[in-house]
């Protein structure tokens, strides 16, 4: 094993850091290996790594044996990458892919995802991995373990009740999210000016009585003015409604005007529980169906 100190220091020899890639490169071997630990992954497993940067994590996850697929969008980490770890490239172990993980093809057989994320990918890496997750045509992934920003964590497991929001609220829809280790900015090269956390994912089991999209469209819209009273943001049509299986502007309209006087609706968002929302569109959906 080189070591992430001595992978780090190799690339920033070759290359300065792209700041608009937000690359800060965790130097800690035991908080690389923590992420290994989080994810059980094994030699059964095959694995996407996104942003792989100087290789900390690639080397780790490599000497589990596993399968890796690791997507690099810098040019100059991908020529490192594939110097370092030629061997594996070479037999096949590594599969390195040059290009930007939000929009690359993703193996069809992944069992988990581990990876120090550039912070700015964070939200649309979680729609990603829900749209993976739901795909009929994918291997259900069992274990996404991924570092991210303090704050961002925070939200997505609603730590405190200020975290209440659509963020959180959607993922439960299709996650267990828990939230792990902290990790300071000096285990980082160069230094971010901010805390992360490590945040564990596991699929939601959970059978739901009604769509999930409609669920999600009834979050996304009441916390779209979080401060207003239900009865105020969800008197307008989603624009994205018509994607939904069977409902249309006037069906929308229909059910709101059926529970218009419900006492739900002077509530505002953050004031719902989960299950609150769960309740919400099961009733919506019970109004304005076509005969």
């Amino acid at each position: 094993m080189r070591g992430a100190r001595w992978l780090v220091d190799s690339l920033r020899a070759k290359q300065e850091v792209d700041k608009s890639l937000g690359q800060h490169y965790l130097i800690s071997d035991e908080l690389i290996s923590r992420a290994v630990e989080l994810a059980e992954v094994n030699s059964d497993d095959h694995v996407l790594e996104i942003g792989p940067g100087p290789g900390v994590l690639t080397e780790v996850l490599l000497d589990t044996g596993c399968r890796l697929t690791a997507i690099e969008i810098d040019e100059g980490a991908v020529e490192h990458l594939s110097g370092i770890f030629a061997a594996e490239i070479k037999s096949g172990q590594l599969n390195l892919i040059s290009g930007d993980a939000l929009i690359s093809a993703w193996p069809k057989d992944l069992s988990k995802v581990v990876a120090n994320i550039p912070y700015q990918i964070s939200s649309p890496l979680i729609e990603l991995l829900t749209r993976n997750l739901r795909n009929p045509h994918t291997e259900e992934i069992s274990d996404v373990v991924v570092l991210v920003q303090e704050e961002f964590a925070e939200r997505l497991v609603m730590e405190y009740e200020s975290d209440v929001g659509s963020l959180g609220m959607t993922a439960l829809l299709d996650w267990n999210s828990e939230i792990e280790d902290k990790v300071a900015p000096h285990h980082f090269s160069p230094n971010p000016k901010v805390h992360s956390r490590y945040i564990h994912m596991t699929p939601q089991q959970e059978e739901f009585p009604c769509d999930k999209r409609l669920v999600r469209l009834l979050i996304h819209a009441g916390f779209a003015e979080r401060r207003k009273k239900l009865r105020s943001t969800l008197k307008r049509v989603p624009k994205r409604l018509n994607r939904l299986p069977e409902w249309h502007a006037v069906r929308w309209k229909a059910a709101y005007s059926a529970f218009i006087e419900d006492e739900r609706m002077d509530a505002r968002p953050e004031e719902f529980e989960f299950d609150d929302w769960l309740e919400l569109a099961t009733d919506f959906a019970s109004f304005g169906e076509e005969e």
